[in-house]
């Protein structure tokens, strides 16, 4: 498949004008040119257009607020990406003690984080209780009661939620569906009643809510609401039975586009949710959205130079400096990106491999691609806000690269570049 064959995603913040490609106001040529490549570029003004596409559905007419969004932290955890949606109101999903310790480094309201994970450790427990977060999601029988004994022993009271496996097909790629019978994700459905009788009846329990999420780079609402009505039906069968629900999580997983994907509009697809919701009786409820990639996922860009041009007998590669070693998805997922030359050139064209200098057959950013380009090029690698830089690895001894906020005409270095000497300096060698 070529890049012929494929049109550009909608870039907000992401332009080509006279052959150039520009975050916001700032050539991304220049941005190389100052910090170097492979670099990670963020648009502030794409974060916040995404953000509030999902916060306008949020708010009824009368100025009611009807659901609130928790960024899903594992899709890209830089402290500036966090704060920016703190600051737009945001409250945080997380799924590791190291994620709840950046939510809180940038000073978010512990009642606005939601602690998830399938593997939760005693002291990650101990960690989210102490720091007095909405609320726990559980995944297992056996973490129900473990979260119980951390709670007993800290002297408080754990709110929880228990993660529904819908058994539900998200039609997205296996290694990121969540809500099938299969996946090791969440209490089975036909377990679920059970398990709230059961957590209900632990002495340092409080039952708050329920939660469900089927997966990501979702691009129907079909399974959605598919899910969204068996969870309801629970609802309305623990009600019956004295169990009082206050909030409901529907996760977040909503795919954004590569290039040829068709995702519904965020506001479209919030409302259609919330709509479903209230439709049914349970408007009362505080619902919650875990958006991730689609907040992120075309907030970013991945700038790597063309170190060779390599004619194959099958085949021509282009060797970059950017490897599975920065963009792990195509290595992992058989992900596409798109790729762009950052200025356009009137060089004769051909089709490519884009490959890394990771010694691995499987480290390629892309595959038959239609470029002009030359030796010393720029190029961009599209849709790489969302798990990019957060998959990164230093396999080879490679430093991980800088990452850049840009807003407006500023360029802000929020990460900086990893030097080589900072990858061993806490290994020792053993004593003569």
């Amino acid at each position: 498949m070529t890049s012929k064959a494929i049109p550009l995603p909608d870039l907000a913040g992401f332009t080509q004008r006279n052959g150039n490609w520009y975050a916001e106001e700032i050539p991304l040529a220049d941005l190389a040119k100052e910090f170097g490549t492979p670099l990670y570029v963020y648009s502030k003004k794409a974060l916040t257009e995404a953000y509030q596409a999902y916060d306008k559905a949020c708010v009824d007419s009368t100025g009611k607020r009807r659901a609130r969004v928790h960024y899903a932290v594992k899709a890209n955890s830089n402290l500036a990406v966090i704060d920016c949606f703190k600051q737009l109101g945001s409250g945080f999903d997380l799924v590791s003690g190291g994620e709840l310790a950046r939510a809180l480094a940038v000073g978010a309201d512990p009642k606005s984080l939601v602690f998830a994970g399938v593997g939760k450790s005693a002291p990650e427990i101990a960690q989210a209780l102490q720091a007095g977060v909405k609320c726990i999601n559980v995944e297992s029988v056996a973490e129900l009661h473990q979260i119980n004994r951390v709670a007993t022993k800290l002297h408080c009271r754990a709110p929880i939620s228990l993660r529904v496996n819908p058994d539900v097909d998200a039609q997205t790629h296996p290694y990121i569906s969540t809500g099938l019978k299969g996946n090791k994700f969440g209490i089975a459905y036909h377990e679920v009643l059970n398990t709230y009788r059961e957590a209900a009846l632990l002495s340092q329990i409080d039952v708050v809510g329920i939660d469900c999420h089927i997966g990501s780079q979702i691009t129907t609402t079909a399974p959605y609401l598919d899910a969204l009505d068996k969870v309801l039906e629970l609802v309305a069968q623990l009600k019956k039975e004295g169990i009082e629900i206050h909030h409901l999580d529907l996760g977040g997983g909503l795919g954004i586009s590569y290039g040829d994907d068709n995702p519904p509009d965020i506001t479209e697809f919030t409302n259609t949710l919330l709509n479903r919701v209230a439709e049914r009786g349970f408007g009362h409820l505080d619902v919650v959205l875990e958006p991730g990639r689609s907040l992120v996922g075309n907030a970013g860009v991945l700038l790597t130079q063309v170190e060779y041009l390599k004619p194959g007998a099958e085949k021509n590669f282009c060797i970059v400096d950017a490897a599975m070693t920065e963009l792990m998805r195509p290595a992992l997922y058989e992900a596409y990106h798109g790729i762009v030359p950052v200025q356009t050139k009137t060089v004769k064209s051909a089709s490519y491999d884009i490959v890394g200098p990771v010694c691995e057959s499987g480290d390629w950013l892309g595959r038959d691609r239609t470029l002009s380009i030359e030796e010393g090029d720029l190029l961009a690698i599209l849709s790489a806000g969302a798990y990019g830089f957060v998959m990164a690895s230093n396999y080879n001894t490679r430093p991980k690269p800088a990452e850049i906020m840009v807003d407006g005409k500023n360029a802000y270095v929020i990460r900086s570049r990893e030097n080589i000497a900072d990858l061993f300096a806490s290994e020792k060698v053993l004593p003569n």
